[in-house]
């Protein structure tokens, strides 16, 4: 299953520090003194994006158990279903890639 790039772009404005993520964080007092926009850390970002795809999965449960009740249709479950496993898919990689990270980073020579 492939990602498209729509799918993950408001994840990666959150990561490169455009304006919407910039008015979503906090202000540092250090910013507010320069006048620079402020950026979310990255461990806020990665936060955020945990709180997303767990809100994902949850819906996901949600409209699955309402399609068995009869209470959705087919195709809600399906595309619910989905996003839920795109997002799964998601957050492997990513961990993956912060395991491999740690990994490297462990090797390295003091």
């Amino acid at each position: 299953m492939s990602l498209s790039i729509a799918m993950l772009s408001p994840d990666i404005d959150r990561i490169t520090g455009s304006s919407a993520a910039a008015t979503t964080a906090p202000a540092a007092p250090a910013a507010a003194a320069t006048g620079a926009a402020p950026q979310a850390s990255f461990g806020d970002t990665l936060a955020s994006m945990a709180a997303d795809a767990i809100s994902t999965i949850k819906a996901g449960e949600t409209t699955a158990t309402a399609g068995m009740k009869g209470q959705a249709s087919l195709q809600q479950v399906v595309q619910a279903v989905m996003m839920a496993e795109q997002t799964l898919q998601t957050v492997v990689a990513v961990r993956d890639k912060v395991v491999s990270a740690y990994q490297e980073i462990s090797r390295m020579q003091i």
